[in-house]
């Protein structure tokens, strides 16, 4: 293992209930109710994925126009409610402590990731960040781990991934990465398809995952 790529919502931070949260309370306004098994379908999506989600089901503005508002509540969210999963936190600091590179590969926008990370105090952690508007495909498709795995310097077969979601998982497998999977809720343990599925992350489990 040379190097490690973390997904974020969901896997580092506990941002998708907020995000879930701030995406009824807007919708809401636009009379449409979300109901889990929307939550349960757009999961680990890109936000113009959602978007479009949304907009076969409700009448909302397009995508540019929506995001600021989305956003706006959703930063809000952020900067009063939002925590970190403690475990891969530790798990990333120890990974870099002992001199391994680490990236995130999240489908969220740059301009998402970025208001994370300065609420979560982990601006200065990761080595390379990649978002969902810097590639053509989100998860489940590859580019997102290939890009951070290009920005490392390691091959994707060299690299660990670390998952919460079936569409994450999906796309760095596909990426030729190994893979460790979080299950943050119970029920979704069954649709994390992938070798090393875990209820808490430690240095230790990702470096087995690793291999020699």
């Amino acid at each position: 293992m040379r190097a490690v790529v973390f997904d974020c919502d969901g896997t580092l931070v506990d941002s998708e209930r907020l995000s879930f949260q701030a995406w009824r309370e807007i919708l809401g306004r636009h009379g449409y109710d979300l109901a889990e098994a929307d939550i349960a379908a757009t999961r680990g999506q890109s936000y113009p994925d959602v978007h479009g989600y949304f907009a076969e089901r409700a009448t909302i503005p397009g995508a540019d126009d929506f995001w600021p508002t989305l956003s706006g509540r959703l930063f809000e969210l952020f900067e009063t409610d939002l925590e970190v999963f403690d475990d891969a936190v530790a798990t990333a600091r120890e990974l870099k402590e002992r001199g391994v590179p680490i990236a995130i590969a999240t489908s969220s926008l740059r301009e998402r990731l970025d208001a994370t990370l300065r609420a979560a105090a982990l601006e200065d952690v990761f080595d390379v960040t990649v978002a969902g508007d810097e590639v053509e495909n989100g998860k489940p498709a590859p580019d997102l781990f290939l890009a951070a795995a290009e920005r490392l310097g390691a091959a994707p077969a060299e690299c660990v991934a670390v998952e919460d979601s079936p569409a994450g998982v999906e796309a760095a497998l596909a990426a030729g990465m190994r893979v460790v999977a979080v299950a943050r809720h119970p029920d979704h343990r069954a649709s994390l398809r992938c070798e090393t599925v875990v209820d808490e992350l430690t240095a230790a489990v990702v470096e087995a995952a690793g291999g020699p």
